[in-house]
């Protein structure tokens, strides 16, 4: 297993995680599910979600007011649903310059009150809906502090122009300590207009240097090791260096039972007070369960749109391929910061908010990230890569004689299109440098006789399906073990994709624990599959 960041946790707790979520199954991958625009009509409701722990926790969400009319994105993912409520809510998909018009019934109990949305970064108006619920009686709005909020039974409609690409939040804009807290969110993702940009993306192309690999793809087209593209666009924003191939969107958040359980036992209070009857406590504030997309772990790497998670419809399961440029969405929801830190390598910040970071010429200027904090309000977009460089052994294990590949270094110093390589090498995009470089002078030796660094003792570290004993990459990387051990041990060998795994976990301890019980919370994997393994993003 390569892992080739440190990190704060101890070499103890490490060993547990991994040996826990290699076990688990990893199926389903779709990249960043939600609803077509640009008119939505949705509504908050009261429902109930689940913990790994056993719990169901009363809870309030958006969710559709019917069958979504602009359809269900990406194409192709199966048992796709928007129900009456989701923690969190449905992701709204739409094209910069779009006018967007999200109509809001309150559906939630009448004790709540009012409700409304915000969508930060868009200038809106809003008014009462054209046409109101048959339960709506009295006055259908209310003007609230931040916005125009609807009354129970009845419904607002929030227009706006979707000016700004990226990845943007929505989120109630009534009592935010409780009704964000009880899983008022969403978010909004803005595709960014690339009418401007020839079929084939010539431009973008023209615009890479010679003798690098070919990034920039129009939606399906062929891709190196194969799989049908799910990718919302071909690039992020309309510029050359943001291109990517596969995407992802993580929601960040937590949740105090207490405030939840409060709110419940309040929810069938007689009311006719248009802010509600409801009297909860909101401070002090002692979140104890932490969510990536409302599940924690490891509900979150089940599929999405499972059935046992009928109101949690959206996983966290990211999947790449050595070299693959992956688009990181990331929104921080709630009261608390949730440092996110991507094993593996560094994250490149694209945009927050929705803006691009560019330099005076142009060129893309964001940092190169630790970790991803994720402050309550905040968007980031960012590009997240893995290829094995500075591992400083030959991961397809080409020193051994198994295998027998070509690599011809591009411009950086990989094997990829840039460099002659064909789109289905198995070792597409290998680091050169160590190309046929054993990983020890002797296999079954440790650093002590010239390896890069000492393997773990399988039969201790981790059992599971994705560990197969083997530092190497392949569908037959345990045939390429060996070793005195002998590795793998005899009756562990399960890894039949070869893959690496890297943790992507919260960096306050705590936020990986579901009710104070370790492991949990807001952690998940980050599969790098060989490229002889398809990756289906469609479920």
């Amino acid at each position: 297993m390569s892992v080739v960041k440190a990190h704060r946790m101890s070499g103890r707790l490490e060993r547990g995680v991994l040996a826990l979520l290699l076990s688990t199954a990893f199926a389903a991958h779709a990249a960043v599910p939600g609803i077509s625009g640009p008119s939505f009509t949705l509504q908050a409701a009261a429902g109930y979600t689940a913990q790994p722990d056993g719990t169901s926790i009363y809870t309030w969400g958006y969710g559709c007011d019917g069958a979504p009319g602009g359809g269900f994105l990406p194409a192709g993912v199966p048992n796709a649903q928007c129900g009456a409520m989701q923690l969190p809510g449905p992701t709204l998909i739409v094209n910069q310059g779009d006018v967007v018009s999200v109509t809001l019934t309150n559906n939630m109990p009448a004790a709540a009150g009012s409700t409304s949305m915000l969508f930060p970064g868009f200038t809106v108006s809003a008014a009462a809906a054209a046409v109101q619920p048959a339960g709506c009686t009295g006055t259908a709005t209310s003007t609230g502090v931040l916005t125009t909020e609807a009354n129970h039974g009845c419904a607002v409609t929030y227009t706006f122009e979707a000016g700004t690409p990226g990845t943007h939040a929505y989120y109630s804009g009534t009592q935010g300590d409780l009704q964000v807290e009880m899983g008022l969110y969403g978010a909004v993702i803005v595709l960014p207009n690339l009418s401007g940009v020839p079929a084939g993306y010539a431009n973008y192309k023209a615009a890479l240097p010679a003798n690098l690999p070919d990034t920039c793809r129009a939606l399906n087209t062929a891709r190196p090791g194969g799989g049908s593209d799910q990718r919302l666009a071909a690039a992020a924003y309309d510029h050359p260096s943001a291109c990517y191939d596969r995407e992802y969107l993580f929601q960040l958040s937590e949740m105090d039972l207490e405030i939840h359980r409060e709110a419940e036992k309040q929810k069938d209070l007689p009311c006719g007070e248009v802010t509600g009857c409801m009297e909860v406590t909101t401070e002090p504030y002692h979140p104890s369960y932490f969510l990536v997309n409302g599940r924690s772990f490891p509900d979150v790497a089940e599929p999405n749109y499972a059935v046992n998670y009928r109101t949690q419809p959206y996983n966290g399961n990211p999947h790449a391929h050595p070299g693959e440029l992956v688009l990181v969405r990331v929104i921080g929801t709630g009261r608390w910061q949730h440092p996110l830190h991507e094993h593996g390598n560094h994250l490149r910040i694209l945009a927050v908010d929705g803006n691009l970071i560019t330099s005076a010429s142009g060129k893309l200027a964001g940092p190169l990230v630790f970790t991803t904090t994720s402050t309550p309000g905040m968007t980031m977009d960012g590009i997240y890569q893995w290829t094995a460089k500075g591992l400083n052994w030959d991961v397809y294990a080409h020193a051994d004689g198994i295998t027998s590949d070509a690599c011809v270094p591009d411009a950086n110093g990989y094997y990829t299109t840039g460099s002659g390589a064909p789109l289905n090498a198995p070792n597409y995009y290998e680091w050169c440098d160590d190309h046929e470089k054993a990983l020890e002078t002797r296999p079954f030796g440790q650093v002590g006789s010239g390896g890069p660094m000492t393997l773990p003792d399988p039969t201790i570290v981790a059992m599971g399906a994705y560990y197969g004993g083997s530092p190497y990459f392949g569908s037959d990387a345990t045939a390429r073990a060996v070793g005195s051990t002998p590795v793998p041990p005899s009756g562990t060998v399960g890894n039949t994709t070869g893959s690496y795994a890297f943790m992507w976990h919260s960096h306050n301890e705590r936020e990986i624990t579901t009710n104070n019980a370790f492991p949990g919370g807001l952690m998940m994997m980050l599969l790098v599959d060989p490229w002889d393994t398809t990756i289906n993003e469609a479920n």
